[in-house]
């Protein structure tokens, strides 16, 4: 039974429908098959506690584009989906939750009750994405969809851990780490924003100890100065030489410290003497290591002064500062004050100042594990799309710290570690002992720490395809996987992370390439966020236009590596683009009596015109989509469907559609009816709702759309005389149009068409289309020759319009009232005569040019040349006539 489609598309009523169909016929499944070739991408786990944004929507987009077309090509794709826990912020939206609803923090739940609380959130809220990710059109295998704190992930952090700690390259130390005093935990460098921020530089006195006077030192920092364990200056600095060994005292704490002479210190930075606070910066905790400084650290982990700082303990860090920089006045030990702009480490999750401060904390050893990473990257494994991020990935690969890995959170990967009371051994296991593993002693305590998100995320591409089981059928049929598509802003944090992980753990890249694309910034250029209130709903964007038109709309503003405009407006143009196919879609539905779409065997010149267009259109949209280039591939599709298929060969085919002859009718249906099958294959990956809709409508043979094979180009369907001799016949129609529409001629005014052309045969056969489009009542095709022999004064009265092809006359009469629009001609070319006349007197008027800006000067010029063409234009018209 014949299918009709409603007069208006609805995507409300359409996408969720649709996706609700593919979802229970299995469509998503990644399905192992030794036949096929298998595609995998693994989708960068969102926060469990996330929210839909405007780059989680193109971020997800770009992959399900990659997956539906690599599926179309015959693949086993798997596109595998899963969440991250998400350490800091799920456990600080827990305990906002607490706080706010029943006063109590995790300290009086204790561990165990507040995780108890958290997996419960996890288990109300965690879906919550991903219903939000299906509203999109994401065709991932939710059935196989991971969470990192899963067990079996959870059995891949442990043996990492273990297997790292064993070969040396996981070890415990106190170093200086990042510190947010805000979250109360280490951070990762990765993890920590730097802003510029106004500040002063503080220059203080500190006296020598022998009472010979005293060096100024210069510092952002003075609330840190009561952890100063020393003065250092450069050794070459002829200044300061004779002080080197010898003594000053702290002001405030009358503690006597050592000067000492160090390469570090920069002589042209402030005074050239810098004070050494080993405990709160990671080039003092250097220095004091090589020079024997003590490390006394003053804040705690909240950032409030411990007892080493003196009278200031119980301050916060920002009041001590205020409190130390008056009393250092007081005492007149404040030589000056000084403006001074720096760089401040900020926390990338609160966006709080980060304290560098020496912690005992847990770190991987990244020398060793870099030189791998930097191979399969430098020797092309792992390729970069743009390439130019390679060089980003390479430069912080070469310069990397040991990684802190250590959390001071209780939601997260418990640290694998166990203290033993009586000998201190440290036991480290894949599974809970009940002794220590030296002494045997059952006073044994686990480490309390959480490791970094990023660890297990880092895990993510082989853990959630059942590694460390490397006999798991998913993991030897979809690993390595094909291509992680990212942000550039996450390079550091998960991408070279994922890499040197998969090299030390499976001996494999985790993937082949690494697709970058920029941010989605608001219609002004800024990054959304909440502080400027800039963002935007991606849900509401598709509730309101539909999903397939916010897709597109990220797609078509799309080029690898670069940032995004989102234009709210461009969704209403993608809304428009999907009313246009659904329109043309139904108009060949309404004309439509075959049952299957196939092409017949005889064609008409624009039959192989669309034919040509459409195979060059396949062969390069394919190519672009091998290269990621999806943005230019959309806009080509685009361009077809409207340019090409609706608005040239829809209407080329309708007197065929229109007419007696039953045979052209069934052609003309059949080629229609291919091409839109064929292009909504294109188009699905972009647009995969109203495409399947379209196409569940349309004669067919399988289930759905998106199962179909994707279109292959062919030298059969290339037809390049055709397709030129089309072009020729469509730029004089064309040409045609523009001349009546500058005249104001409507189209019901039909007159004779005169075609001098060299190319006769071609012309002849474009007759009908000249007729109908180009709105002529006769066509008379002449040799070029000829037409060139004619008289000049044969040609009075007529409108000439020139092509490259062809030499188009039409009788000035049949389009307009001769009488009326000679009186008209004449009336504009004395109206503008006059003007010009006017205008040239004021640019001969010396005291106009030479008074005048400049600028208003060339314009009065610029406007006087184009005056001047428009009445040699009028007056030649005149004359024709």
């Amino acid at each position: 039974m014949k299918k009709e489609l409603p007069k208006v598309y609805e995507p409300q009523e359409v996408e969720a429908r649709v996706y609700e169909t593919w979802e229970k016929a299995g469509c998503f499944k990644g399905v192992r098959d030794p036949k096929k070739k298998p595609f995998t991408i693994v989708m960068p786990p969102p926060n469990v506690t996330g929210q839909l944004h405007m780059g989680h929507a193109m971020d997800d987009s770009l992959q399900d584009m990659l997956i539906r077309y690599k599926r179309m090509q015959g693949y086993a794709a798997l596109y595998l989906p899963g969440t991250d826990h998400a350490g800091i912020a799920t456990q600080v939206k827990v305990e906002e939750e607490l706080r706010n609803n029943e006063g109590l923090s995790r300290y009086d739940l204790g561990r165990e009750k507040f995780l108890e609380r958290v997996w419960d959130w996890k288990a109300k809220y965690g879906a919550r994405i991903v219903q939000q990710q299906k509203k999109l059109g994401i065709s991932a295998d939710w059935e196989r969809s991971r969470f990192t704190m899963d067990e079996g992930l959870s059995q891949a952090v442990r043996h990492v851990f273990v297997s790292l700690y064993q070969k040396d390259l996981i070890y415990k130390g106190s170093r200086i780490i990042n510190w947010c005093p805000h979250c109360v935990t280490a951070l990762s460098d990765a993890e920590v924003e730097y802003q510029d921020k106004p500040g002063h530089l503080w220059h203080m006195r500190y006296p020598l100890a022998d009472g010979s006077g005293y060096l100024v030192v210069a510092t952002t920092r003075p609330e840190t100065m009561m952890g100063d364990t020393g003065v250092a200056v450069n050794p070459n600095d002829e200044r300061y030489k004779h002080l080197v060994g010898k003594t000053c005292i702290l002001p405030l704490m009358d503690r006597e410290i050592p000067i000492v002479a160090d390469e570090y210190v920069e002589m042209d930075f402030g005074t050239g003497c810098v004070k050494m606070t080993p405990a709160h910066d990671p080039n003092d905790f250097e220095v004091g290591l090589r020079h024997n400084l003590e490390t006394i650290r003053v804040l705690d982990d909240s950032g409030v002064v411990n007892a080493n700082g003196g009278k200031y303990e119980g301050m916060d860090r920002y009041e001590a500062r205020k409190a130390v920089v008056a009393d250092l006045e007081a005492l007149g030990l404040m030589e000056k004050i000084e403006p001074y702009s720096h760089n401040v480490g900020t926390c990338y999750r609160c966006h709080s100042d980060v304290e560098p401060l020496i912690s005992a904390q847990w770190f991987v050893r990244m020398e060793p594990l870099a030189k791998e990473a930097l191979r399969v990257v430098n020797e092309g494994e792992v390729n970069f799309v743009p390439d130019r991020f390679a060089k980003t990935y390479t430069n912080w690969m070469e310069n990397v710290h040991d990684w802190c890995i250590s959390r001071q959170l209780w939601w997260g990967h418990q640290i694998p570690a166990w203290y033993c009371a009586d000998c201190g051994h440290v036991t480290v296991s894949e599974t809970d002992p009940d002794r220590c593993e030296k002494c045997g002693s059952q006073h044994i305590e686990r480490d309390p720490d959480v490791l970094d998100t990023w660890f297990s995320s880092a895990l993510w591409p082989f853990s959630t395809l059942g590694w460390p089981d490397e006999n798991s059928e998913d993991f030897k049929y979809f690993y390595p996987t094909d291509v992680l598509v990212t942000g550039y802003d996450i390079i550091f944090f998960w991408v070279a992370r994922m890499i040197f992980s998969a090299c030390a753990h499976t001996g494999k890249p985790p993937f082949h390439t690494v697709f970058i694309h920029g941010l989605v910034r608001d219609d002004k250029g800024r990054k959304m966020s909440k502080s400027l209130g800039n963002g935007i709903d991606p849900l509401e964007i598709a509730d309101k236009y539909g999903a397939d038109a916010l897709r597109f709309n990220l797609v078509t503003g799309n080029s690898p590596g670069n940032d995004m405009r989102f234009f709210t407006e461009r969704c209403e143009a993608m809304r428009n683009f999907a009313n246009k196919i659904w329109n043309a879609s139904r108009f060949l539905m309404m004309n439509l009596t075959i049952d299957k779409c196939e092409l017949p065997q005889k064609l008409e010149l624009e039959d192989k015109w669309i034919l040509s267009k459409l195979n060059r259109a396949v062969a390069e949209i394919t190519e672009n989509m091998d290269r990621y280039e999806l943005g230019v591939a959309a806009q080509k599709i685009y361009d077809f469907i409207w340019d090409d298929y609706c608005d040239w060969y829809i209407e080329l085919t309708k007197t065929r559609l229109q007419g007696e002859d039953e045979d052209s009718k069934v052609r003309a249906q059949q080629v229609l009816c291919w091409v839109l099958t064929e292009m909504l294959k294109l188009l699905h990956p972009f647009m995969p709702f109203i495409t399947e809709e379209i196409w569940q409508a349309l004669p067919h043979e399988g289930d759905f759309l998106m199962m179909r094979d994707w279109p292959v180009a062919s030298e059969t369907m290339n037809f390049p005389q055709e397709e030129k001799a089309m072009e020729l016949i469509m730029d004089a129609i064309r040409a045609i149009r523009g001349r009546r529409s500058e005249m104001n001629v409507p189209p019901s005014k039909k007159a004779r068409l005169t075609v001098a052309t060299m190319e006769t045969e071609i012309f002849t056969l474009g007759v009908p289309f000249l007729k109908k489009l180009a709105y002529a009542s006769e066509v008379e095709i002449v040799p070029f020759a000829q037409a060139q022999a004619d008289d000049a004064a044969a040609q009075a009265g007529q409108v000439s319009i020139v092509t490259h092809a062809a030499q188009l006359s039409i009788p000035l009469g049949e389009l307009v009232d001769l009488e009326k629009e000679k009186q008209r001609v004449e009336k504009e070319l004395k109206k503008q005569s006059a003007e010009l006349e006017k205008l040239n007197a004021k640019l001969n008027n010396p005291g106009f040019v030479n008074k005048a800006p400049a600028h208003v000067v060339e314009a009065e010029k610029e406007r006087a040349i184009q005056l001047a063409e428009l009445v040699a234009k009028l007056e030649a018209q005149q004359k024709g006539m």
